[in-house]
């Protein structure tokens, strides 16, 4: 098995290199070995709507050198057909006589199905090869097809005492330049990045992205000539009661719902799923910070060897006063990364499925 462990971990770096650009679909790499156990191709699944992994290896080799052959992959073989055939079905026409698998499929239509149809064809299937790293690596799909929403992340970078800013607002910069390159690559991973007024008028920020979210309650924010407006598709969610504003060329309004003078989080999350924004990363203050940790599914926290040692300075979440400790929000940490002189802290709430892997 150990060997297989290797070949998976190759699997799952290979299926990286594609990340960003998969969803809604997951990412899957794959390499195929001969009947004497040599890599002979290898493939990943590189962006949604093309080829998947397995059909990527095989079709760039012939079906006598697959032959009684050992293909690895870190997602079961899809069995039915969507934007490509079943990879299960090519599988079972080269010939290969032994697949190993690092996780099932969570995704009902394949669940299951294309290891019976492996099987079927009496073929070997190996299950569970670093199985919790591979569900590490698609815990976006899994939250997709489990819970049916959207995955929220939220990245904040604080000093030593969780502060992200002076009283006066003043931010810039408390990481360093190679932390903030590393934000920019985290960015990559999520369908879209979201951010709120407050946010908008304090920093003017570009927030380079494909997709951006902005929650404008009051459309107080200038659409005209903020950074953020320049580029990318847009959806601005404001408060349904106020007029409707025209949709401009990348613009999309959204009335919402509000609750106690707030945008209503549910309704923006469940929309946000109904637009195929599959995931998305939250960059804002505290108070949105703070209102949002009860839907947050992973935080990056950037922490600066920095302290302001003063009360007045803005925090990182701001949210109900609790008086209990036993009352507050519990998280597992998942990773330590140094990015000099700062350090990136990444942890999940503990209520998150990233408990049972």
């Amino acid at each position: 098995m150990k060997q297989y462990e290797t070949y998976m971990k190759e699997c799952i770096e290979l299926a990286r290199l594609a990340e960003g650009a998969t969803s809604p679909n997951p990412m899957v790499g794959c390499i195929v070995l001969n009947k004497n156990g040599e890599v002979i191709s290898k493939g990943y699944h590189k962006k949604y709507g093309e080829n998947h992994a397995e059909r990527d290896a095989l079709l760039k080799i012939n079906k006598d050198e697959a032959k009684d052959g050992t293909l690895i992959v870190n997602m079961e073989p899809c069995s039915h057909f969507g934007k490509t055939p079943p990879c299960a079905d090519l599988i079972i026409e080269y010939g290969i006589k032994k697949v190993v698998i690092g996780m099932e499929d969570v995704n009902p239509i394949v669940k299951g199905n294309g290891i019976k149809k492996l099987k079927k064809a009496e073929i070997e299937v190996i299950q569970g090869i670093l199985e919790p790293e591979c569900k590490k690596l698609n815990e976006i799909f899994i939250i997709n097809m489990t819970d049916k929403r959207t995955f929220v992340a939220l990245k904040t970078a604080t000093t030593l005492d969780g502060k992200i800013a002076t009283k006066t607002g003043d931010s810039k910069w408390i990481t360093s330049e190679s932390a903030r390159n590393e934000v920019k690559k985290i960015r990559k991973k999520y369908d879209a990045i979201m951010t709120s007024s407050s946010t908008i008028i304090a920093d003017n920020p570009n927030m380079a992205h494909k997709n951006k979210i902005v929650l404008d309650r009051e459309l107080k924010t200038d659409f005209k000539n903020a950074d953020i407006y320049k580029s990318g598709n847009i959806y601005v969610f404001f408060d349904k009661n106020l007029k409707y504003p025209e949709n401009r060329k990348n613009i999309n309004f959204i009335p919402t719902p509000t609750i106690e003078n707030k945008l209503d989080i549910k309704f923006i999350l469940k929309k946000l799923y109904e637009l195929n924004i599959m995931s998305v990363i939250l960059e804002s203050g505290g108070i949105l910070n703070g209102e949002f940790l009860e839907y947050t599914d992973k935080i990056y926290h950037f922490i600066a060897p920095k302290i302001l040692a003063d009360n007045t300075g803005k925090s990182a979440f701001n949210g109900k006063q609790i008086e209990l400790i036993s009352n507050a929000k519990n998280f597992q940490f998942d990773e330590i990364k140094m990015f000099s002189p700062d350090i990136l802290l990444t942890y999940y709430p503990i209520k998150n499925i990233r408990k049972e892997l």
